[in-house]
């Protein structure tokens, strides 16, 4: 039995600082992409950073926001109360709203907005920490992808949920880490090993895409993985480092139409001839002497 396909669109930070750019994000993922979650992402840029990291400048200097690393990040972060005002818009839209969470004050800040759930991004699954304070704090669903993250790690991970009775409450995710995932590196039988070793123990196993274009997302679905993150942009041109291995908003809009119609498609036969052949085999079924 295949799920119906849960698609999100992960806005991150392709807002660029913008609420009103924000606002069209929720609203066109919503209403043309028919999307069923929004995910932005949180960070509070001087717990994650030294203060060399900082202070230096940004790698790719064309797509920074500021004259260091550390002016670029705050200036794509919103307020917890900006949060806030994000998922009344989504509520609005009928759309979910989620956040990531790279941090333990962003955990504390978005937690307090009891989001139906809250991801955890590869780079932040080993912080344990901050997973341990999600258990004990936090009553939603937990994502969390397992982009660049050994097997050992994966079911320390795992344990931790277990430990603490929540991993009932855990989605983990199928993910390659990087921007955009070449096709032979995004390994989709995985999600094999994945389903293999914890589907029975955890919520659900989804699927988070870097690449280009949807059609590796529709593997990933017949795979079992009935989760499915993209990166959104609403535009692929504008300024900074994931618009580019984002889909755009009709690109959105085709992967939810064709995951659902690969949803309604996956069943067997109600009968050896179904309805709809009947009047088509006696028109031109062959029929001997």
């Amino acid at each position: 039995m295949y799920k119906k396909p849960y698609i999100i669109a992960e806005a991150g930070c392709n807002h660029m600082g913008q609420m009103e750019i924000a606002h069209d994000l929720i609203h066109t993922a919503a209403i043309f992409c028919k999307a069923d979650a929004i995910k932005f992402q949180k960070r509070c840029s001087k717990e994650l950073l030294t203060p060399e990291q900082y202070n230096a400048p940004h790698p790719n200097p064309i797509n920074s926001y500021g004259k260091t690393y550390g002016e670029h990040r705050e200036f794509l972060e919103f307020t917890l109360e900006q949060h806030a005002q994000l998922k009344r818009w989504c509520e609005e839209a009928g759309i979910t709203y989620s956040t990531s969470v790279w941090d333990m004050t962003s955990a504390k800040e978005i937690a307090s907005l009891k989001p139906k759930f809250i991801k955890i991004p590869s780079a932040c699954n080993n912080h344990f920490e901050m997973l341990q304070w999600l258990c004990d704090n936090y009553e939603g669903e937990i994502q969390l992808s397992f982009g660049m993250t050994t097997h050992e790690e994966e079911e320390k991970i795992v344990e931790l949920f277990e430990k603490n009775y929540r991993a009932k409450d855990l989605v983990l995710f199928n993910c390659t880490s990087g921007y955009p995932v070449p096709f032979k590196d995004v390994c989709l039988l995985e999600i094999n090993r994945m389903r293999e070793k914890y589907e029975s123990r955890v919520k659900a196993i989804g699927f988070s895409g870097h690449h280009l274009g949807i059609a590796i997302d529709i593997a990933a679905y017949t795979l079992g993985t009935s989760i499915i993150e993209r990166h959104y942009t609403l535009d692929r041109t504008w300024k900074g480092t994931d618009h580019a291995a984002s889909l755009e908003p009709d690109g959105i809009r085709k992967l939810t139409r064709n995951l659902n119609a690969v949803h309604e498609a996956l069943s067997y036969k109600t009968s050896e001839i179904l309805p709809i052949e009947e009047e088509q085999r006696n028109k031109l079924k062959y029929k001997k002497g």
